[in-house]
């Protein structure tokens, strides 16, 4: 049984030592210093560079996944994700996955799923040459259909594994109509958005350690997206995944979102995320 450090003084008053650990009951214990300071360093982190670069921004990304095995080489998932923009101030999407997942061997796996998007977009505006206002469309949402297949190589090296994924993924959004302000005519008009569609290619480098006597393994990560204008983006990742218990996994990490190509604000992104083995 773990002694509780916050326990009272011999002259009466209280010690400021924090509990290290926090019991679950059957789920374990729980370190609550390491939590606490991983969460620091990644909200330091992600607060260092903004005031480098005015055009970053910091998101907030959570997760919760249930995963069945069907047997030794064949399993299923689903999971529900919901993201923060705009440094925590605005909704960023909300979406729902099913996958299936495929290891003919203990080093190669296959997976394919679909995922529904609700995403919300920025507002727009257009001006006449005087620089007056010509036409708004406030922030409005669309559904989003993605389907994706990936493979998967893993190298393991002592307690250090080493992971290629390349994923390629179709991305949907359906014609839509949203209400766009006629300033000139000063009324309200419908507009139509166009379906429009896009294919990318994905290639995940990650490698991940293996404390021995310790249910947190570290991991880091590089991935590009590429698309037929080239590299879009880049995502640096560096995190841990806690195994709370044979079933139960939670994973905090800290992530830097580098935009190769569009408008789209750099992030900084702090995730939190849960799976659950059924």
């Amino acid at each position: 049984m773990r002694k509780n450090q916050n326990q009272t003084s011999p002259s009466g008053g209280a010690s400021l030592r924090l509990q290290s650990d926090i019991s679950l009951g059957g789920l374990g214990y729980f370190p609550l210093r390491a939590l606490f300071r991983g969460l620091l360093c990644m909200l330091a982190l992600s607060s260092l560079p903004l005031h480098a670069q005015d055009s970053s921004e910091t998101g907030l990304w959570m997760s919760a996944e249930a995963q069945k095995k069907l047997s030794k080489q064949w399993s299923v998932s689903g999971e529900a994700e919901y993201r923060l923009r705009e440094n925590l101030g605005s909704t960023d999407r909300w979406t729902v996955a099913l996958s299936a997942a495929y290891k003919p061997v203990g080093w190669l796996k296959f997976d394919a799923g679909y995922k529904f998007m609700r995403v919300l977009n920025d507002d727009e505006s257009s001006f006449r040459d005087d620089g007056t206002l010509k036409k708004f469309t406030p922030s409005w949402w669309c559904t989003k259909h993605r389907f994706f297949a990936s493979a998967t190589g893993t190298l393991s090296a002592g307690r250090l594994d080493l992971s290629l994924r390349e994923r390629w993924q179709y991305t949907y959004r359906p014609e839509t109509t949203v209400d766009r302000y006629d300033n000139i005519e000063e009324e309200w008009e419908d507009k139509t958005k166009d379906g429009k569609a896009s294919h990318v290619l994905r290639s995940r480098l990650q490698a991940e350690y293996n404390i021995p006597s310790c249910k947190v393994d570290p991991f880091a990560s590089v991935e590009l997206y590429n698309q037929s204008g080239g590299l879009q983006k880049v995502r640096y990742t560096i995190g841990a995944d806690w195994k709370v218990s044979k079933k139960h996994q939670l994973s905090l990490f800290y992530r830097f979102v580098d935009e190769k190509n569009s408008d789209d604000p750099d992030r900084h992104v702090i995730g939190l995320g849960y799976k659950v083995k059924l």
